[in-house]
């Protein structure tokens, strides 16, 4: 298998964003992925000169952004209430992450429903449709990131809205994460193999390989107990040499982006996180 491309989600360094840029780039790591969501970098407090001078002094480490991240989980399309101004901020997210010289940002996107009859699910069309129009005249993918939903649930939006420029993250941690809240909600014990084969944290990247255009390096397990948790990279229950090899053999040559959100050595976890990529 050929080297695989990292990234660091560079807000999980916890420090300062322009610090951790030298961090990353000290690991040898080519790739950062940056939250445009909220803090200092955003579509209202970068205007065209300073979204210029970003972009150049990432080049000048000899980084480069492998997707934008936005909405992590404080959107829903599916909702009525505010949509107009959701999409009209999605557009901005995307234009702000072309001047940024990336043409990927990766989102939460809502929860969508499994039956194509429920009322949000034309809404859900609808956003994509229109987010995806957009992308075409800027050049940016919008990559749903996974979780909420089986792989079933995406290819039909996929092959609903039918465009080049709606695309998935997928992050196998959260395909493990939310079936354990899920069944958390349900007043049921987690049940690994049920949960496993409607969710498939690995196999279900096959079922949508060729619209994957970044993917998040990140790992979880659920305990006896039902509690759910996010561990370091190789600890928990993602197959890392399955679905590596699944994504490589289906042609993918993006990056695979470390998210690593809780942990009390955050630099140290992504640092063995980029050893672990990289043994592999």
């Amino acid at each position: 298998m050929a080297d695989l491309k990292i990234a660091v989600m560079l807000g999980n360094l916890r420090m300062d964003l322009y610090d951790g840029m030298k961090v990353v780039a000290e690991m040898g790591v080519p790739g950062i992925h940056v939250s445009i969501g909220g803090g200092p970098f955003t579509p209202e407090n970068l205007d065209a000169a300073a979204r210029k001078e970003l972009a150049a002094h990432i080049g000048s480490l000899g980084l480069e952004i492998s997707a934008t991240s936005a909405w992590g989980g404080n959107v829903d399309l599916g909702e009525e209430e505010g949509w107009e101004e959701n999409i009209a901020w999605g557009k901005r997210i995307m234009d702000l992450t072309r001047d940024l010289g990336c043409d990927i940002w990766q989102g939460h996107c809502g929860i969508m429903p499994e039956h194509p009859s429920e009322p949000s699910w034309q809404r859900f069309l609808d956003g994509m449709g229109e987010l995806a129009e957009h992308g075409e005249k800027t050049g940016v993918r919008l990559a749903i990131e996974t979780g909420p939903e089986p792989a079933f649930v995406l290819r039909r939006l996929l092959d609903a809205v039918g465009s080049e420029y709606l695309r998935i993250n997928w992050d196998p941690a959260n395909m493990i994460l939310w079936p354990a809240r899920y069944a958390q909600d349900l007043g049921e014990p987690y049940d690994r193999l049920k949960w496993f084969e409607k969710f498939q944290p690995n196999e279900g990247a096959l079922a949508l390989a060729d619209a994957i255009v970044h993917t998040h390096a990140k790992d979880a397990m659920v305990f006896e107990d039902g509690t759910r948790k996010e561990v370091p990279l190789g600890e928990g229950w993602v197959d890392w040499p399955r679905y590596t090899g699944y994504l490589v053999d289906s042609g993918y040559d993006g990056y695979f982006a470390i998210e690593r959100e809780t942990g009390e050595d955050p630099v140290g976890d992504i640092q063995r996180a980029v050893d672990f990529l990289r043994s592999l």
